[in-house]
């Protein structure tokens, strides 16, 4: 397997024997718990043993526990951080608390893979990093396409490209829903207390606001939760395939902040960006960085079904007058069991990843950025 995690300054995690079994407590068995991670982890069954389970459904918890054949249920993340038969935490659960339940876990001693976004805001992002760095602990964004290998091939194939003359970042789909209904069943508890339901709006309101420096434009909030959600997985492989823009050039937002766009200063070259969610039940999802006499593009498909092909598409002169395309399916498998496999050597071979806290702050970098120039439009 490719190395798929990078040490920052010498600095090293704590870790755990190579060749046993990782346990792991899960944190928010909602639907890309159940559609993605759980498969996933089911399929490494030689590497991880799924050992708790917490949900603030109670149905949802007695559900899948038994499904799943897991006995310890917490509707409290405090008491399944708390376990000694656990050695890691998947952290699944609505964004605002993603934060909380992260540091608990660090602060419990527990390596952590926890799903985009890491947090809402620079405080809560800067406070993961120290507990981090404090504790010795693998912490994990679930970037899962920047750990496919057609991601990695891509990036092996842009640095062979000369120079980079021009680069695009797209991302158009439908409602998740359009194509979760159609292909899977999940586990749901329609009678919620509202009360629950309602802290969650607050916690993720106040986040959100305190992010945007009490701006409190509703379209530039859903523009920001945009950024946190979908475009996150954009901009961040966007950073690992071409680096760092020096600056945002430009960035709007239209249709309430459901649509965006924006323009990164790479220098000698620009890159472009553009996304939105609309009602038709596709995914079109690319990077494509444009070179004097190649052109490479790695294209994704929807997530919520499984295993579906990640391509690298080339197109290159052949120096003769005509033109050479390719299409390049490096592997079959899908991104989700790759990250897991990375988080296991990430955390058995003491090596801090590369989708760590640090470099999710660069993204929140980005997005303020963005919307500093979004308030001006």
């Amino acid at each position: 397997m490719s190395n798929q995690a990078q040490e920052t300054d010498g600095q090293q995690a704590t870790g755990k024997r190579s060749g046993a079994r990782i346990k792991i407590g899960i944190v928010g068995c909602g639907e890309v718990t159940q559609i993605m991670h759980w498969p996933s982890l089911s399929q490494l069954a030689e590497l991880y043993e799924v050992t708790a389970l917490c949900d603030i459904s109670p149905v949802v918890l007695e559900t899948l526990g038994k499904r799943w054949n897991v006995g310890a249920l917490d509707t409290d993340h405090r008491e399944l951080v708390g376990r000694t038969d656990i050695d890691a935490v998947l952290v699944a659960s609505p964004h605002a608390f993603h934060a909380e339940v992260t540091l608990a876990a660090i602060q419990a001693g527990k390596h952590v893979l926890v799903e985009k976004p890491m947090c809402v805001n620079q405080r809560e992002a800067k406070e993961i990093t120290v507990a981090q760095q404090k504790n010795q602990v693998v912490v994990q964004v679930g970037y899962m396409r920047r750990y496919a290998p057609a991601f990695l091939y891509a990036c092996d194939a842009v640095k062979k490209i000369g120079p980079i003359r021009f680069a695009r970042v797209r991302d158009f789909l439908g409602s998740n829903s359009l194509i979760i209904n159609q292909t899977s069943a999940v586990i749901r508890d329609h009678h919620l207390p509202k009360s629950l339901q309602k802290e969650a709006i607050q916690r993720d309101e106040e986040l959100v606001t305190e992010a945007l420096g009490g701006n409190r434009a509703e379209d530039i909030k859903t523009a920001y939760r945009l950024m946190l959600g979908l475009s996150s997985h954009d901009l961040s492989a966007m950073r690992e395939l071409i680096g760092m823009p020096s600056k945002v050039l430009f960035a709007a937002q239209r249709a309430g902040g459901r649509y965006l766009a924006a323009a990164f200063d790479y220098g000698p070259f620009v890159c472009q960006f553009e996304t939105g969610i609309d009602n038709i039940p596709r995914f079109d999802a690319h990077l494509e960085v444009f070179g004097e006499h190649k052109n490479v593009r790695v294209q994704y498909d929807t997530p919520y079904v499984r295993n579906l092909p990640i391509r690298v598409f080339t197109t290159e002169s052949n120096g003769q007058g005509g033109v050479i395309t390719s299409d390049a399916h490096p592997a079959w498998g899908d991104p989700f069991v790759a990250e897991w496999k990375a988080f296991y050597d990430n955390v058995t071979q003491n090596r801090l990843p590369k989708s760590g806290p640090e470099d999710f702050l660069l993204d929140l970098e980005l997005f303020t950025q963005m919307v500093e120039l979004m308030r001006e439009h």
